[in-house]
């Protein structure tokens, strides 16, 4: 594992102490603290890094570990490898930018692999210990030393104008690679082609408050369809819902499952992709942060703009947003499905949305719920569907230009308010999915 000088050279290998003794504390540091899987996770890839000497960790060997997923899992279907990677790169950078800015050993896990790799912050502490015990192999520099003086003669007059020529051409190619690498690090949400979007969603990657995304946590809501019974947010926060599993008059296997299913993290497939396609706007945005819902913490609220994805049956951090809400996701847990509850129905419309049971098409309902977060120091955003499905389908037409493009026209307006809107997706077999807004509500900013 070979230590890298950024804007030098590669000049020397490290101790695999001193580098185990960092990574321990950055997995004990506050950015860490409450996020156990991240936790595990960096802990994992440190240990077969620096003590089993492996050479490359696999998603699927960090998936099966850390996450629970079967050996052998379809990688390309279930990224929860990827998604939590990328958050937690941003929290060891967030450290070392800030409780371990005095660290003069630091490292990162570069995109496209899960090795954690170390460097010295400075050169000249690279220097000091130039003698130290290696991990890994070495990178040697040649020097070439210098040619003597030379009378400047025809020749060589040539030579330095054909070199200055070379010169010259290298840095016009330079110029032009570094102008097309600013283009690609431009938001793909914010060009000219797109000004629907970057009007939405510069709300949330274009500043510089922190933007987290709460996933679903399916395990929860498995709970509940065992137990029918609901599980408010503040039972959800302190666990005391664990207590009433216990209490209930399930056989003792059964409570002994359902703590099994309870301590375990598992996502939908449906919110999974809704978070890919907010990360799509904006690869580069450090300001976006996924968590998963037992990972949250509610301090963030406070600071942040918050973007929760999948119903409140299994993201619970959507009763933050109830009491705001005209429309919401019900939940029949005796006969396991949602519905859209509209509480104050207008003109023409439904005081419930249900999935029809006869239809030939797929047929689903979400809510899109776009409002100030409870604190009212940022925003919130709500993306919810009766099912996975749906609420994959609302988080597409949300990152949809055209999408939003229309919604402006429905609403009349040249910059989008907060807003509540119920939307119906259909999708017949060979078809491509149709979405239409069905009820809204529009509130000032």
């Amino acid at each position: 594992m070979a230590v890298r000088e950024p804007g030098v050279r590669e000049k020397g290998v490290l101790d695999a102490e001193a580098c185990w003794e960092v990574l321990q504390r950055v997995v004990g540091s506050p950015q860490l603290r409450r996020a156990a899987r991240m936790r595990e996770f960096l802990q994992f890839v440190g240990q077969r890094t620096l003590k089993d000497g492996v050479e490359q960790v696999q998603e699927q060997e960090i998936g099966s570990e850390v996450f629970g997923r079967m050996v052998g899992y379809d990688t390309s279907v279930d990224n929860i490898v990827r998604v939590n990677a990328t958050d937690l790169r941003k929290r060891i950078e967030d450290y070392f930018t800030n409780d371990g800015a005095d660290e003069p050993l630091v490292f990162e896990i570069p995109r496209g692999s899960y090795m954690p790799v170390f460097r010295y912050r400075h050169p000249q502490v690279e220097e000091a210990v130039a003698a130290a015990p290696v991990v890994g192999a070495a990178t040697e520099v040649t020097v070439v030393p210098a040619s003597p003086a030379i009378a400047t003669s025809g020749w060589m007059r040539w030579a330095w104008g054909a070199t200055a020529v070379v010169v010259a051409a290298l840095a016009i190619g330079c110029a032009v690679l570094w102008v097309e690498n600013q283009e690609l690090q431009k938001p793909h949400y914010a060009s000219r082609d797109t000004p629907a979007l970057a009007s939405f969603w510069g709300a949330f990657l274009g500043t510089k408050i922190n933007t987290d995304v709460i996933l679903a946590d399916t395990s929860f809501s498995l709970v509940e369809d065992i137990t029918q019974q609901p599980i408010a947010l503040d039972a959800y926060l302190d666990h005391s819902y664990m207590s009433q599993i216990q209490s209930t008059a399930l056989s003792a296997d059964r409570r002994a499952d359902l703590q099994i299913i309870a301590n375990r993290t598992s996502g939908s497939l449906g919110d999974f992709r809704v978070a890919q396609r907010v990360i799509a706007l904006d690869p580069t945005a450090k300001n976006l942060h996924v968590y998963y819902a037992r990972d949250y913490t509610p301090p963030l609220l406070k600071q942040d703009n918050l973007i929760l994805i999948g119903g409140p049956k299994s993201n619970p951090w959507q009763g933050l947003l109830k009491d705001q809400q005209n429309f919401t996701i019900g939940v029949n847990l005796e006969k396991n499905f949602s519905y859209v509850i509209n509480r104050a129905p207008a003109k023409g419309e439904q005081a419930t949305y249900v999935v029809p049971s006869n239809s030939t098409a797929t047929v689903g309902y979400s809510v899109i719920t776009f409002l100030p977060n409870p604190d009212h120091t940022g925003k919130a955003l709500s993306i919810a569907g009766v099912d996975g499905q749906a609420t994959d389908a609302a988080g597409e037409w949300l990152t949809s230009e055209e999408a939003l493009a229309n919604l402006k026209k429905l609403l009349k307006v040249d910059t989008l308010p907060y807003f509540e809107v119920v939307l119906r997706t259909t999708h017949l077999n060979s078809t491509p999915m149709s979405a239409e807004v069905v009820a809204y509500r529009v509130y000032q900013r």
